[in-house]
C-alpha cells in the first residue's frame, strides 16, 4: 500500500468527515443577497465572465445575482435573434441554492422577448446531458427553427456559487466566440444599469404561452438503451449503489432501475441546498465532486455492500466509478477502461472514428489508442472541442481527466455533445456484465501491458494578469533539454489534434510529461504532471515545472498547495485514490 507523506500534505483536518454545521451556507442570506446586491461592473470580480463552463460565482460576492443573470439572457435574446435561433430554448437547473432564483430570473426575460422555453414538468431538476440530449433530439434532421438551452448549474462548485452557461444548436457547451459575445454584452446590460432589459413578473412569465412543460426525464431514460447495453446489465443481477451527491439526477435513478430492471439502489435521495449530507473535500470546502476521495467516503464506505457503484455531481455531468477491487477510480484510470472497451465491443462504430482525450489527461489513453489502432484527437481543457467531432461521428469518444466523458450511441450516431455522468456511470455495469471483472481489476492488466503511471495536479493562487503570462508561454521560454533526467522530445503550445493554443504549455518526455495553464473558471493556476517510473520521478518531473511556471510568473516557485489523482496499481486502504501534494 503507498499513502502520500502526512508531512507534506496540505489536507485540511475536515477532509473526508461529515461537514459541521458551522460551515454550512446560510440559504436565507444567499438568496437575498441574490436579490439585493447590486454589482458593479467597474470591478472585474463583479463583471459577467464566462469561463470554461460558463459564468460562476457567489451572491455574497457580488459576483452572480439577479443582475447579471437578467443581463446574460437578454444577451442570450439578442445572440439567438442575430443567429436566427427561433426554435425552443430547452431550459434546466440543478440543485444549488441559487439555481431556482436564476431559473426565475431567466425566464422572466426570455417571456418578455417572446422565446419559446421548455422547462421540466413539475419543476424537476434537469441534469446537463439531459439537456444537451434534448437540444439534439428536436433538431435531428432540422436545418430551421433549432433549438438551444441555457443550464443554470456551477458544477460540483461549493454550495455557496451558482452558475450559468449557454448551449448553441450543436448541444454542447457554447465556444469561445459565442461566450466572448454574449458576455461582453451583458456587461454593457450591466453598465448601463439594465435600462434594455426586457422582462415581465415570474407569475406571468409561467402563464405565457411561449412557456411549455417537458417531459425530461423519461424522455432522455427512456433512450438509453440506445447508447448502453441495459440488457446485459440486467441480465447480469449486478449489486449496484448509486450517490446523486444531492444533484439534478437524484429522481432519474430511480426510474432508471424501474424501467430497465435493474438491482440499483439509490443510497442518498436526500435534496438540501446546505448539502449538510457530504463529507468535505480535501480543501475543507463542501464540493460535490465525485472524483474527489474525501467527497465520496460515503459510498467508498459501502462498496462491499455491492458489486459496483458509482455517483455523479451536483449537474449530473461527471462520473465517480467505486470498486470493490480498486474502490474510488481516479478519472484517467476509468477513462483508460472506457475506451478499451468501448472500442472493443461497438461493432457499430466507424472504423476511422477516432479518440478524444485532453491535453492535461493520461498519457495511458494514448497507449491504449495506439493499441485499438485508432487515431487520437489530443485538444485543449475544455469540452468544447469535442463537440463537433461528437456531433458527426468523428469521434467515438471525448473525455477530461476531470470526470467528463460522453461516447457515441451503439449504432454511432451522436448521444450528448456535453458531458454526461449518467452513461459513464452505467457503461462501468455494462463492463463489469460482459467483461466479469470490474473496471478497476481491468485497469490493472493494463497498468500490467503499459507501466502504471503516477498523475498529478497541483494549484496555486494567481492574479489576472499572472494567469494572462502563463497562457502567453511560448516553447522558447522552456530552456530545459531534460526533463526530470529524460530527454524532452516535445514542447507544445498548441494541441495536436487542432491545433488549438492551450493556453499554456505542455512539455513531454519518454517516460513522464507535464503541463501548465491558468484555471478558465478561478483565479488560479495548474500543473498537470505523470510519470511511468514512479513517485519520485513524478517528483522530480513537478519541481522543474514548477521552476519554469514561477520564472513565468516571476513570482518565485508554487507554494505548496495541490491535489493529486495518483494511484497505479496500489491503493490507498479505502479508496485507491490518494489525494495529496508531492513534493
Amino acid at each position: 500500500m503507498r499513502t502520500a507523506d502526512e508531512s507534506v500534505m496540505k489536507i485540511s483536518p475536515l477532509a473526508g468527515k461529515p461537514a459541521p454545521a458551522s460551515m454550512l451556507v446560510n440559504v436565507p442570506r444567499l438568496v437575498t443577497a441574490y436579490y439585493t446586491e447590486q454589482p458593479d461592473p467597474s470591478v472585474p470580480a463583479q463583471r459577467v465572465a464566462f469561463g470554461t463552463s460558463g459564468h460562476r460565482g457567489s451572491a455574497f460576492d457580488k459576483a452572480f445575482n439577479e443582475w447579471h443573470i437578467l443581463a446574460i439572457s437578454q444577451a442570450i435574446c439578442l445572440y439567438r435573434k442575430q443567429h436566427q435561433i427561433n426554435g425552443p430554448l430547452f431550459l434546466g437547473m440543478d440543485t444549488h441554492a441559487l439555481s431556482v432564483p436564476a431559473l426565475a430570473s431567466a425566464l422572466e426575460v426570455l417571456a418578455a422577448s417572446g422565446v419559446e422555453v421548455m422547462l421540466a414538468e413539475g419543476d424537476e431538476y434537469t441534469p446537463t446531458p439531459v439537456i444537451s440530449h434534448a437540444i439534439l433530439c428536436y433538431n435531428r434532421g432540422r436545418k430551421v427553427g433549432l433549438a438551444d438551452g441555457i443550464v443554470i448549474t456551477p458544477s460540483h462548485n461549493p454550495p455557496h456559487d451558482g452558475g450559468f452557461k449557454y448551449n448553441p444548436p450543436n448541444g454542447g457547451p457554447a465556444e469561445g466566440i459565442v461566450t466572448d459575445w454574449i458576455q461582453a454584452k451583458a456587461n454593457e446590460f450591466l453598465e448601463a444599469l439594465l435600462q434594455d432589459v426586457k422582462r415581465i413578473p415570474y407569475e406571468k412569465a409561467l402563464r405565457a404561452s411561449t412557456t411549455h412543460r417537458h417531459d425530461y426525464l423519461n424522455t432522455y431514460i427512456a433512450d438509453l438503451g440506445s447508447v448502453v447495453d441495459m440488457d446485459a446489465i440486467r441480465g447480469a443481477n449486478l449489486r449496484m449503489g448509486v450517490d446523486p451527491l444531492g444533484g439534478a439526477g437524484v429522481h432519474y435513478w430511480g426510474p432508471i432501475a424501474d424501467r430497465y430492471g435493474l438491482n440499483l439502489t439509490v443510497v442518498n435521495e436526500e435534496v438540501d441546498p446546505t448539502f449538510r449530507f457530504m463529507t468535505v473535500d480535501w480543501d475543507g470546502q463542501i464540493r460535490m465532486d465525485p472524483s474527489s476521495v474525501y467527497a465520496m467516503q460515503r459510498l467508498i464506505g459501502m462498496k462491499d455492500r455491492f458489486d459496483l457503484s458509482f455517483a455523479c455531481d451536483t449537474d449530473h455531468d461527471r462520473h465517480g466509478i467505486v470498486t470493490k477491487s480498486e474502490g474510488l477510480l481516479p478519472p484517467n484510470h476509468y477513462l483508460s477502461v472506457a475506451i478499451s472497451y468501448l472500442f472493443q465491443h461497438r461493432p457499430k462504430w466507424r472504423k476511422e472514428a477516432a479518440v478524444g482525450k485532453t491535453v492535461v489527461s493520461s498519457q495511458m489513453i494514448d497507449h491504449v489508442t495506439a493499441k485499438l489502432g485508432r487515431k487520437l484527437y489530443e485538444v485543449p481543457v475544455g469540452f468544447k472541442w469535442f463537440v463537433d467531432g461528437l456531433l458527426d461521428g468523428s469521434l467515438g469518444f471525448g473525455g477530461e481527466e476531470s470526470a467528463g466523458a460522453s461516447f457515441a450511441r451503439q449504432d454511432g450516431t451522436v448521444w450528448t455533445t456535453d458531458k454526461d455522468g449518467i452513461v459513464p456511470a452505467l457503461l462501468a455495469a455494462e463492463i463489469t456484465a460482459r467483461m466479469g471483472r470490474d473496471p478497476g481489476e481491468i485497469y490493472l492488466e493494463l497498468t500490467r501491458e503499459f507501466g502504471a503511471p503516477i498523475y498529478d495536479r497541483v494549484e496555486a493562487p494567481a492574479t489576472p494578469d499572472q494567469k494572462d503570462r502563463l497562457a502567453k508561454l511560448s516553447s522558447q521560454q522552456v530552456k530545459l533539454k531534460d526533463l526530470a533526467g529524460e530527454k524532452i522530445q516535445t514542447v507544445l503550445t498548441n494541441a495536436p489534434g487542432n491545433s488549438a493554443p492551450i493556453g499554456g504549455l505542455k512539455v513531454i518526455a519518454k517516460s513522464g510529461w507535464f503541463a501548465a495553464r491558468p484555471s478558465g473558471t478561478e483565479n488560479i493556476y495548474k500543473i498537470y504532471a505523470e510519470s511511468f517510473r514512479g513517485a519520485d520521478h513524478l517528483r522530480s518531473i513537478l519541481a522543474e515545472a514548477q521552476t519554469i511556471v514561477g520564472e513565468a510568473l516571476n513570482a518565485g516557485p508554487m507554494p505548496e498547495r495541490g491535489k493529486t489523482q495518483a494511484s497505479s496499481n496500489t491503493s490507498t486502504a479505502n479508496s485507491g485514490q490518494t489525494q495529496a501534494k508531492v513534493v
